[in-house]
């Protein structure tokens, strides 16, 4: 089952991104899985949790509005191909983890792509890696959803909204910060920069 989205909009998330590659493929159909499960469902109403920082959460920003600065864009730096999706009204949530079997021969990519970046590829190197992101590209864009990620539902509620909290006066660099942010030092209410800097003095 190729990719539901518009050409029209697949560009416009390359054209965010910045270029096309199959880390943002990945991105592009995990988004497709949340907005098959609500297609009425407004950016404002999701909330996606993802254990990357790789090429495909722009996807998933761009496609589903889900962003930091609306607090419905979540990082948690696990280092896992998995994204979980929920929908606040509804109360549900889902998480999808990329199959081992839908990475392709990362190993050799990954080898080529260091060549090309340190620019040591031979042009037949080029060629190959080239072919082989290309050929990826194509399978992530054209599988069936369910050959490419393991879902899972999630009985966890959604996270919470974004909320405004005050801001207090760190007692060392004198700059204004989130109360949430602070942290308690030797009486002092600090930042935590300054925080990790009293740390290492000790």
């Amino acid at each position: 089952m190729p990719a539901t989205f518009s050409e029209e909009r697949i560009r416009k998330v390359i054209d965010f991104h910045g270029h096309s590659c199959p880390g943002l493929s990945i991105g592009i159909r995990a988004a497709e899985l949340a907005r098959l499960r609500w297609p009425d469902a407004r950016d404002s109403d999701l909330v996606a949790v993802v254990e990357t920082d790789m090429c495909g959460v722009d996807a998933i920003q761009h496609l589903l509005g889900c962003t930091y600065g609306k607090g419905n864009l979540i990082h948690r730096d696990y280092g896992k191909m998995a994204f979980s999706f929920y929908n606040r009204p509804a109360q549900e949530g889902f998480r999808a983890l990329l199959r081992p079997e839908a990475r392709g021969n990362t190993a050799r990519m990954g080898e080529l792509m260091g060549k090309v970046l340190k620019g040591v590829a031979t042009a037949e190197e080029k060629k190959e890696s080239e072919e082989l992101r290309s050929n990826q590209q194509a399978y992530l864009m054209s599988e069936a959803l369910q050959n490419l990620f393991d879902v899972q539902e999630l009985e966890t509620p959604p996270p919470s909204p974004a909320c405004i909290l005050a801001s207090l006066c760190c007692g060392k660099c004198g700059e204004m910060t989130m109360e949430s942010r602070t942290r308690r030092f030797a009486g002092q209410t600090l930042c935590i920069p300054c925080f990790e800097t009293m740390e290492q003095k000790r």
